[in-house]
C-alpha cells in the first residue's frame, strides 16, 4: 500500500457548502450550521472517497481507504500546502494488488453480520 502510485487526499471544505446550500436556489440566504443534524460536508465527502474506491475496483485497480492520525494531520497540511478550512477525511490509495501478497483471509465472511441484525424494516428490531 505504501507504494502504490497514487494517493489521494479527499479534502471536506464546510464554507465552501455552507456558501452553496445559502444560494437562492437552494431556499436558504444564511449559512446557519444549527439546520444541519449531521456535517454533511463530511458525508459528502466520505461519499466521493466511496465512488473513487468502487471506479478503482471497476477499472481493475486495488484501492484502500485509511485513516489519517491526528498527529499526521499538521505534517500533511505542512508538507501539502493544504489550508486549515479544509479537513482531511482520510486517505485512498490506488494501485495494483501486489502479485506477492496473499488473498485475504476467508473470515471476513464468517464476521459479517445477518441482514436481519442490519436492517430493520417500519421499526427498529422488525426484520420481516
Amino acid at each position: 500500500m505504501q507504494d502504490a502510485p497514487l494517493a489521494v487526499v479527499p479534502l471536506a471544505h464546510k464554507a465552501a457548502y455552507l456558501e452553496r446550500h445559502a444560494e437562492p436556489d437552494k431556499g436558504w440566504e444564511d449559512r446557519a450550521e444549527a439546520r444541519w443534524p449531521a456535517p454533511y460536508w463530511h458525508n459528502d465527502t466520505g461519499m466521493a472517497a466511496l465512488l473513487m474506491l468502487l471506479t478503482a475496483v471497476d477499472e481493475g485497480l486495488g484501492a484502500c481507504f485509511f485513516g489519517i492520525a491526528l498527529e499526521h494531520l499538521q505534517p500533511l497540511r505542512a508538507e501539502f500546502g493544504v489550508p486549515d478550512e479544509y479537513a482531511p477525511i482520510g486517505g485512498i490509495t490506488v494501485g495494483y494488488r501486489a502479485e506477492d501478497v496473499p488473498e485475504q483471509s476467508g473470515g471476513i465472511a464468517e464476521r459479517r453480520r445477518g441482514v436481519e441484525d442490519v436492517v430493520h424494516r417500519g421499526q427498529w428490531g422488525r426484520y420481516a
